[in-house]
């Protein structure tokens, strides 16, 4: 059966006056002021992307031919399926393509890569992604379920069934990953591979140089957590 594979958007498509950075609730809560510091890496070395805060749950407001860059696939799918007129692009792509883009470099590390749920039919993610890595230096041992083929976490089963067959998905999917350190580009994916036993490095903390936090790694505490963002947001 053929995999659906979603085209992406270049950079020549993306009206730069129409161009919003938003960075999901999840890395809100976890880090409210890496927006910030994202928000500052594209306005130097992209364009002047405005900050956009209202959650993907809800309606963007945004007029028509807005694009959205994110760092979470749940918000990119969300805004590009839901909400008429919106486009979307990653955060990691657009880096990507970004010649003069510093980025910290990582000595002798060598990890494998978690891909997202919902970036799974997006391989031009999974490409820049491991471009990114490789840039810091970083090298990749993949995961035999890896890219189109990627295995959900875990995460997305809470709330579906029991907690106790969620951290069992959690724990099989950090199994699969042959070494103890592991890139994730979604915060509930941080969640789940320390659960699973790994060390997860989260590619936003990767990219500003700083260690990656597991949290609150109750997930029923973290959950509603998001959702109090989400009806409030």
């Amino acid at each position: 059966m053929t995999k659906l594979r979603l085209p992406s958007i270049s950079l020549s498509q993306i009206d730069i006056k129409n161009c919003w950075f938003n960075p999901g609730c999840a890395l809100s809560i976890y880090k409210p002021y890496a927006s910030e510091k994202i928000l500052s890496l594209l306005n130097r070395y992209w364009g002047p992307v405005k900050l956009h805060s209202i959650c993907c749950h809800h309606d963007p407001q945004l007029p028509k031919g807005a694009t959205i860059i994110n760092n979470c696939a749940g918000c990119d799918r969300r805004f590009r399926s839901l909400y008429e007129g919106i486009q979307t692009i990653s955060l990691w792509e657009l880096l990507d393509q970004l010649p003069e883009l510093s980025l910290p470099h990582y000595e002798g590390l060598t990890l494998s890569v978690h891909d997202s749920c919902s970036f799974r039919s997006k391989p031009r993610v999974h490409a820049a992604v491991r471009s990114l890595l490789h840039k810091m230096g970083i090298e990749v041992v993949e995961s035999q379920f890896n890219g189109t083929n990627s295995i959900c976490c875990g995460d997305n089963f809470y709330n579906r069934i029991p907690l106790e067959e969620v951290h069992k998905f959690q724990k099989n999917r950090a199994a699969q990953m042959p070494c103890q350190d592991v890139a994730v580009y979604c915060v509930s994916c941080i969640k789940s591979m320390t659960i699973g036993g790994k060390t997860a490095r989260y590619m936003v903390d990767l990219l500003l140089g700083e260690e990656t936090e597991p949290q609150e790694i109750d997930l029923v505490k973290y959950h509603d957590t998001l959702q109090t963002y989400i009806d409030s947001h």
